[in-house]
């Protein structure tokens, strides 16, 4: 089963959080990333979020409305038969990604999992750049590192 390394970035940090930014990375493979256009307004966005995290956006690019971005994820998740998908916050990013896939929700075959805690004690010192995409490389290639070296 192939693993991807999921990352999302939101508004704030309080039960109605909505959806900015959207990755899912595949180590030495491909890559989905979105930005939502629609259904977050600026004033719901954290100070962190406004002063962080939207600097680095680029909707001209990676812009797409949450039809667009939902009809994009599910072809992404289409070419797999299997594919589990890893979160060093699943509490806030699987809602996110399920909420984005719509109401047929995820393809068969697509779990979620999570970074264990001795993973993410190491991770302490990562320095995230709050971008979706560079994130999720980030933990992908962390915790492939980590994998790898207990593999062999």
């Amino acid at each position: 089963m192939q693993r991807a390394y999921l990352d999302c970035e939101f508004t704030s940090l309080d039960p109605y959080y909505e959806l900015i930014s959207l990755a899912l990375v595949i180590p030495n493979g491909p890559e989905f990333y979105v930005e939502i256009e629609d259904g977050w307004i600026l004033s719901d966005c954290s100070n962190f979020v406004q002063k962080v995290v939207l600097p680095l956006l680029d909707l001209d690019k990676y812009g797409r409305t949450q039809s667009q971005a939902a009809d994009e994820l599910q072809q992404w998740l289409s070419q797999f038969d299997g594919l589990e998908i890893i979160s060093d916050a699943p509490q806030w990013d699987w809602p996110l990604l399920v909420r984005l896939a719509g109401p047929d929700g995820l393809p068969k075959g697509v779990v979620s999992s999570s970074i264990t805690y001795a993973d993410q004690a190491q991770m302490a010192h990562l320095v995230f750049p709050h971008h979706a995409l560079r994130d999720a490389r980030l933990i992908a290639d962390f915790v492939e590192s980590i994998r790898n070296r207990q593999l062999g």
